[in-house]
């Protein structure tokens, strides 16, 4: 049979996986990509990975995401993080949408998932974990039409912003300003991204959900957030923006890995690259990555030959029961993906698996 996953390393730690395999205690960040109902095919790899392979993890672990991956990392920082992921599940489950909702509607029902599996006792948790360090990107609006509510006049100015980003990607620090709102103690761990404009905010308790609201507010679908505690005055708005796949100069250090457990087995440096066929990742930003991502042949046995995406919502429209259907034989078939990836981990199988990350 074959796999239903796919594993790429960077230069740095190919060799290391060749060697020895994944050595958990190696693992120094987990990074999370932007992409919405995408998130689903990892379901089954995030309950195994923070439930067991991460489970006995006395040195901090550095999680940081942007948009849906930043809640999946809310969910897993928990005390009991397959109750958390669970839960995280059933509320997205749960989206209800009219037949063409706005951005209102859309902010209001993305907020009761929020509301239905992270309270205040969860915050507490998440703030206070004893390894895990869960950090969230989010970009701050530098211009008025940007910040706007008013469809027309932001959709301009986005189509602006994709111009510019086609021409050259550091152009978006002229319309977006990077925004990493950290954990309390991980401050000192993030050493500064410098290729955007870049700000920092502690997250706290009067914080958490309002950056968590901004980090996967996706623009002319859903409201931006403002009036953030402890962040700079402004709109904000999704991280996926400019890291939507998280193609950063992460601090790791040189033996060290990034884990990054994906839906697809190519970066997407920025939301707007998504058409840009000519732009490519950092090369040198991948030498400690460890990517592991769904197999072609995963995806083509899946119901309509594809992962689980935004698109779902409009394709089952007025058919929610058919969806949740859809999306749980995509849960489903990503525990069985979970388990070959585990038992390659356990028996050492991933040292012949693994193939240079390009």
């Amino acid at each position: 049979m074959a796999n239903r996953f796919v594993v790429l390393a960077g230069r740095k730690i190919l060799p290391i996986i060749r060697d020895e395999g994944l050595n958990p205690d190696r693992v120094q960040i987990v990074a999370g990509a932007a992409g919405g109902p995408k998130w689903l095919v990892l379901y089954g790899l995030d309950r195994w990975l923070f439930g067991e392979l991460f489970k006995d993890r006395r040195e901090p672990l550095h999680l940081i995401g942007s948009s849906i991956g930043s809640w999946r990392f809310a969910a897993v920082s928990v005390n009991d993080p397959v109750s958390g992921i669970d839960r995280f599940k059933e509320a997205y489950f749960r989206q209800r949408y009219s037949a063409n909702p706005g951005p209102e509607e859309i902010s209001r029902e993305v907020g009761r998932v929020l509301e239905r599996y992270i309270g205040d006792d969860e915050i507490r948790q998440i703030l206070d974990h004893p390894s895990f360090r869960m950090s969230m990107l989010a970009v701050r609006c530098r211009n008025h039409a940007l910040a706007s509510e008013f469809f027309p006049r932001q959709a301009v100015a986005l189509g602006i912003a994709a111009a510019c980003n086609a021409v050259a990607r550091p152009w978006l620090r002229f319309f977006f300003e990077r925004t990493l709102f950290h954990h309390p103690a991980g401050n000192g761990f993030w050493s500064g991204f410098t290729d955007f404009i870049e700000q920092r905010v502690a997250l706290g308790k009067e914080n958490f959900r309002r950056a968590m609201m901004a980090s996967g507010s996706i623009p002319l679908v859903m409201s931006g957030i403002s009036d953030i505690p402890g962040a700079p005055e402004g709109v904000y708005r999704d991280g996926g923006i400019i890291d939507y796949h998280l193609n950063l100069p992460f601090p790791c250090d040189p033996d060290r890995i990034v884990f990054f457990p994906h839906y697809t087995n190519r970066i997407v440096p920025g939301w707007f690259d998504k058409k840009v066929f000519w732009r490519r990742p950092v090369a040198n930003y991948l030498d400690n990555v460890l990517l592991v991502a769904p197999s072609p042949d995963f995806i083509v046995g899946l119901p309509l030959a594809k992962i689980s995406d935004r698109g779902d919502f409009k394709r089952f429209t007025g058919r929610d029961d058919d969806r949740i259907r859809y999306w749980q034989t995509v849960v489903d078939q990503s525990r069985r993906m979970a388990a070959d990836f585990q038992e390659a981990v356990g028996s050492g199988r991933i040292r012949e698996q693994v193939r240079p990350l390009a």
